[in-house]
């Protein structure tokens, strides 16, 4: 009669088990809209806009859309930027160049490219895109982190030989800690 009962009851044993692990114990998917937030040094949370992920195959489609009433107008070397301020001022730098807009859970490069920055001191004029800062991403368990890391985004003035994959590899950022910039960790929920 046990082997009967657990025959039986087993699926709905099993199911009760995996309803009740933490939402950590499941994989982070690439899919819906999900929102964008920068993080500071100091605990500010500043949401940025949105993405939304559309699986297609291999690879997952995404569209980015910053909140531009987030952002105010800046313009620097001839040029008109969208930026935050605060102990510094940073500014989004669109990638200019065509791109596949899309992603796997391994290889984020194209929405990190979609996400470029610059900063600048708020006494500062002009934009100086050698102060490019570039979020490294992951997918975690609560979504994707990304780091800050230096670039020089001069490297992007010229569209790249190959437009299949990003420009900017590991080789062409430079660690740095997070806490140097004011808004040092990006986060999508």
């Amino acid at each position: 009669m046990p082997a009967l009962f657990l025959r039986k009851t087993g699926p709905l044993i099993v199911s009760a088990i995996l309803m009740a692990l933490p939402a950590a114990a499941h994989p982070w998917d690439l899919s819906g809209t999900r929102a964008i937030t920068l993080e500071g040094r100091d605990g500010t949370t500043v949401p940025i806009g949105t993405v939304s992920f559309h699986p297609q195959g291999a690879r997952t489609a995404f569209v980015l859309h910053l909140d531009h009433d987030r952002f105010k107008d800046f313009f620097l070397s001839m040029r008109e930027f969208k930026c935050l301020e605060g102990p510094e001022v940073l500014c989004h730098v669109p990638y200019p160049h065509r791109n596949p807009a899309t992603v796997t859970r391994d290889d984020l490069g194209w929405l990190e490219h979609s996400l470029l920055f610059l900063y600048k001191s708020p006494a500062e004029f002009g934009a100086r895109l050698w102060n490019g800062v570039y979020y490294r991403m992951r997918v975690t368990a609560d979504g994707i982190v990304g780091t800050a890391q230096a670039v020089d985004l001069n490297q992007i003035g010229a569209p790249p030989e190959v437009d299949t994959r990003p420009p900017y590899g590991a080789a062409d950022t430079t660690d740095i800690d997070p806490a140097s910039r004011w808004l040092g960790t990006l986060k999508i929920r």
